[in-house]
């Protein structure tokens, strides 16, 4: 029998009580606090989007601040309160807690709430990382385009209570388990800087070798537009790759297309490449580049060689309203041609290292997986509850 299971056995052998978060806690809503507010010192702040972009579950510093003045127009957190995020773009955003664990008060703005409350404050946090805080927020969210819990809505989220002691276990069980995912991606980090360290030197390498304008090595060609509407009515196997690293969603046979290299033309992730190696549909926010003879370039090698040159590429870009990347600009890129037993060594090299660092069933990024995987295994389980049935 584990220790959970001790203590459950001995303080709430007959099941855990449940209550409305309501009924056992306080709902401070806030209110203000712009981006243009948050300063690198003052007051410690943290703002509504920076809860599911930049935090964990807990926090012991801000990453942000705001001035003594607007400080005190805000909503205030004290150690131990958790603030809750109330709107995002998506449900699995919305309702995205951070514990405050740091030792002063700081502040909030709005789209978010502090809770105030008993628990120990990690558990809490924790719980609402739960498929069954999920349920219950996916049936008080209100809206499409941008979704909200409002602080109102959290109220009536039934959450268990279990005593301290069983909270604080299961808070150490799972902090140890963080602690394991910390340290891999910690390593994993370093390994990705010292592969983009090897494929710099790689490339620096390269400045006696000819370079030729990209635009005389491929063609490239602009995708064709789909709408979200167009993916959700024609479902299938086929990735939609367009202004991000991750697909848009899956789409059915028609316009798929071959070439694997993809940059991206307009929008935040202006510049960024694409590899897809399988067939996709191109949206019309990403150039296609096809190599012209694969006599003299390999295509493998030109994905690495565009990477390498990624703040090149980002000069290239125009970014006073809607950040876009010239056709006829991308063209002039050099591109350094070494040999194509060269360019075939180059990539043998770092495929290798990109693979270890990137290729999710293999080495690190496989082993980061599997312990998240455990990690949400063992969070829900300890998190969910016989319940206390009500006394007749």
């Amino acid at each position: 029998m584990s220790r959970i299971d001790e203590l459950i056995t001995e303080l709430c052998p007959n099941g855990v009580p449940v209550h409305r978060l309501g009924e056992i806690a306080t709902m401070l809503r806030g209110n203000g606090m712009p981006k243009t507010m948050l300063l690198d010192a003052g007051v410690g702040a943290i703002h509504y989007g920076q809860i599911y972009t930049k935090y964990g579950t807990w926090a012991e510093e801000t990453l942000s601040f705001v001035s003594d003045d607007d400080a005190k127009k805000l909503t205030k957190a004290e150690p131990g309160d958790l603030i809750i995020t109330n709107t995002s773009e998506n449900l699995e955003d919305v309702g995205k807690a951070v514990a405050w664990l740091g030792e002063s008060q700081i502040v909030t703005g709005g789209h978010a709430t502090v809770i105030k409350h008993k628990f120990e404050p990690k558990f809490l946090a924790y719980w609402f990382q739960t498929p069954d805080f999920y349920m219950q927020k996916k049936k008080l969210a209100t809206g499409t385009k941008v979704i909200d819990v409002s602080a109102k809505k959290l109220e009536q989220v039934i959450i268990p209570v279990p005593p301290l002691e069983i909270q604080r276990e299961i808070v150490r069980i799972l902090d140890t388990f963080s602690k394991m995912e910390a340290e891999l991606e910690a390593e994993l980090e370093a390994r990705k800087q010292q592969y983009e360290h090897y494929r710099h030197s790689t490339f620096e390498t390269s400045e006696s070798v000819p370079h030729v304008p990209l635009g005389n090595l491929t063609r490239i060609k602009t995708g064709s537009a789909v709408s979200k509407r167009a993916i959700e009515d024609n479902p299938g196997q086929y990735p939609v790759i367009n202004s991000g690293r991750e697909p848009l969603g899956f789409i059915g046979t028609f316009n798929t297309e071959n070439d694997p290299i993809g940059v991206t033309s307009r929008g935040a992730g202006v510049g960024s490449i694409t590899w897809c190696n399988e067939p996709y549909f191109r949206g019309n926010l990403n150039y296609a580049v096809t190599i012209r003879d694969q006599k003299t370039m390999v295509v493998r090698y030109l994905f690495h060689a565009l990477n390498h040159l990624q703040p090149e590429i980002q000069g290239l870009c125009t970014f006073q309203g809607i950040p876009a990347l010239n056709k006829s600009n991308l063209e002039k890129l050099l591109i350094p041609v070494p040999s194509i037993d060269e360019q075939q060594r180059i990539v043998g090299f770092l495929d290798q290292l990109d693979s270890f660092v990137n290729d999710l069933s293999i080495g690190l990024p496989a082993e980061l997986v599997a312990r998240r995987q455990q990690y949400k295994y063992y969070r829900d389980k300890l998190l969910t509850f016989k319940e206390l049935e009500p006394a007749v």
